[in-house]
């Protein structure tokens, strides 16, 4: 990583904190309204364990989540990638389960494992995160030049061989494009999830028990959390990309 790629993004980070913070003394906003980032660092100060515990809380179980929708999500784009059959079968499952709003899921959920905190939190950020990546690994291997296929093939390759040798690194741009999408779905599952099921853990509950006593401050805190949560977990794929499919990126050629 060189210097332009840290100084640019913490650069634009900055310039959306002056606009924030100007925006909000040029509306002459009051606190309960909208809170400007000068107030922000008392509410991290005031609660900084709350956020280390919760924020832990959090962030492991949108990790567990999201490993779980890498597993399944590359086995069902294998199986689709592989299969036209099995592509026209779970397709319209697919975009029909994905079209039906999360939020609306969540209750139900946590109606049916009530208690079970944590498996119900990783059951949601997973189900919210693996169509992305189900779709990236079908499109790839779906659209895999028959050449190659068929030359291996006289070759006596086997499937699997096919797979590891042409098929998955030709695939590997898509899955990681697609991997940073399902990074911030994954956070969305992850605190609906927490907001919704009172179980007084992750930052979601935080949020809601700021909601709940009128802590303005603290709700914008907990959401600026989230986001860097967020940008944590999106520059670890970048760094896998780099490491694993770094051919594909043309920036630098």
């Amino acid at each position: 990583m060189n210097a332009r790629q840290i100084y640019v993004p913490v650069a634009a980070l900055l310039i959306f904190l002056a606009a924030w913070e100007a925006l909000v003394w040029i509306m002459g906003w009051p606190t309960f309204k909208m809170a400007a980032p000068s107030d922000l660092p008392p509410a991290y100060a005031k609660y900084w364990e709350l956020f280390l515990t919760m924020g832990w809380q959090t962030l492991w179980r949108t990790v567990a989540g999201l490993l779980l929708a890498v597993v399944f999500g590359t086995a069902l784009g294998m199986v689709m990638g592989f299969s036209r059959t099995m592509r026209d079968a779970l397709y319209p499952l697919l975009v029909g389960f994905n079209a039906v709003p999360k939020a609306t899921v969540v209750p139900i959920v946590a109606l049916m494992f009530v208690g079970w905190h944590d498996f119900n939190t990783v059951l949601i950020a997973f189900m919210i995160s693996f169509f992305p990546i189900a779709v990236s690994v079908s499109i790839g291997l779906s659209t895999l030049e028959p050449e190659y296929r068929d030359i291996l093939r006289s070759l006596g390759a086997s499937q699997s061989t096919i797979f590891w040798k042409i098929a998955l690194p030709k695939t590997l741009p898509e899955f990681f494009g697609a991997l940073k999408v399902s990074v911030t779905l994954a956070f969305i599952g992850t605190n609906l999830m927490e907001i919704v099921s009172p179980h007084g853990r992750g930052l979601g509950a935080l949020f809601d028990s700021g909601k709940t006593n009128s802590d303005y401050p603290l709700m914008f805190a907990v959401l600026i959390a989230l986001a860097l949560l967020g940008i944590l977990l999106y520059y670890i794929v970048v760094a896998l990309e780099k490491t694993f499919a770094g051919w594909a990126d043309r920036s630098n050629l």
